[in-house]
């Protein structure tokens, strides 16, 4: 029984079976596009274009052109029964893939695949598809194409001729009723085109980090152990939690490095990653000279200077408990004997010595003794 379709309801899509040979420039095949064809049901308008291949983006990419094309949107998509659109191919309630379904909603519209073993479900389009390789792959196969580019131009204006081409049995051609029937039909497209993206699930690692692309990204440190989604796009990566957006990044390529943003850190990580060794000089030279001297040495004598910090901080906090002036002193009695560290200073206050005469010449330089990890004043300029 030959199906009806009402103006503007359905777009049917598919994928020819016949690819076409990309050459590289010494003549080989660089490889073989596929041709993604989609067919209007009121009118048979028919939209083709090349692709690289057959995935997700492939699928998606086209039905945004095809829509683009059209003008308009339908009210239901009608794709082969592909796992690059679904996750769960049941019969008779088929579950869409996240991208797919995220794509869905972005234009307003509904997807139903075609089912399995059931080719009226797309008839439409399987007819359109052998058209397509008649009037359309045929008159092409003697050409030579160096670039989907290319490809797709000589495309573009057999399309135009054949949906310009009369019906064999009816009066007009698929232009002429796509004007009339489907084209006042169509809903409007969204102003934004959707910008084709992967989700990924994933659960946050003990250092609040996600990792997409081989890239690491940081999440609200809350977040720890739980499962998230990861919404990848071409420039930006989006976690989400519970249906809503709890981190954005810039996408990075990367591989094995992270991108952290100061609020997603607890309180004491948040901290340490504010300090430079410029500013722990600076600080601790408003205290004293003596403080400053070991504040260099804390952050010359280990292998990195972060590994200093630390022990910077919980030296110059010191001075909120026992103020600027007793630290001062504390930093010069340890200057004076030999054990310019935290813990020395420490000690020296929670004793009370510091208030004591130092009975040696007082000094603010402290020597460290020569090994291969020690620094000049000039690495920190």
């Amino acid at each position: 029984m030959r199906q009806q379709h009402l103006a503007g309801e359905k777009l049917f899509a598919d994928f020819a079976g016949p690819t076409v040979p990309i050459l590289d420039r010494a003549g080989g095949v660089a490889f073989k596009a596929h041709i993604f064809v989609a067919v209007l049901g009121a009118s048979n308008y028919t939209y083709v274009r090349a692709t690289r291949s057959e995935a997700t983006p492939d699928w998606i990419g086209g039905m945004i052109g095809a829509m683009e094309f059209y003008g308009g949107v339908p009210r239901l998509l009608v794709p082969d029964n592909t796992k690059a659109l679904i996750s769960n191919a049941d019969r008779y309630e088929p579950t869409l893939g996240l991208t797919t379904q995220d794509f869905v909603n972005h234009y307003d519209t509904a997807m139903l695949p075609a089912r399995p073993r059931k080719p009226k479900d797309k008839a439409k389009v399987e007819v359109g598809v052998q058209i397509v390789e008649r009037w359309i792959l045929a008159r092409l196969r003697n050409h030579r194409f160096f670039s989907l580019a290319e490809l797709n131009k000589a495309i573009a204006a057999l399309i135009t001729d054949l949906n310009a081409r009369p019906f064999k049995k009816l009066e007009g051609n698929r232009r002429e009723w796509f004007e009339r029937l489907d084209r006042p039909a169509l809903r409007p497209l969204p102003t934004r085109r959707y910008e084709i993206a992967t989700f990924k699930k994933c659960r946050v690692n003990i250092d609040y980090h996600v990792e997409a692309g081989g890239h690491y990204y940081s999440t609200p440190h809350q977040l720890v152990r739980q499962e998230v989604h990861a919404w990848v796009t071409r420039f930006g990566v989006e976690i989400l939690y519970g249906g809503k957006r709890v981190a954005a990044h810039a996408r990075s390529r990367l591989k094995g490095k992270y991108t952290i943003v100061a609020e997603h850190m607890p309180a004491a990580h948040r901290v340490h990653m504010e300090w430079t060794p410029g500013r722990l000089l600076s600080w601790g030279a408003s205290i004293g000279a003596g403080a400053e001297a070991i504040v260099k040495h804390l952050l010359t004598s280990r292998p990195h200077p972060e590994m200093g910090y630390r022990a910077c901080l919980g030296l110059l906090s010191l001075s909120r408990k026992y103020g600027k002036e007793r630290l001062e002193a504390a930093c010069q009695r340890a200057l004076v004997i030999g054990a310019p560290t935290q813990k020395s200073v420490r000690n020296i206050l929670q004793s009370g010595s510091d208030r004591q005469p130092l009975t040696q010449r007082r000094t603010t330089e402290w020597l460290s003794p020569l090994h291969e990890n020690v620094r000049g004043p000039e690495y920190y300029h």
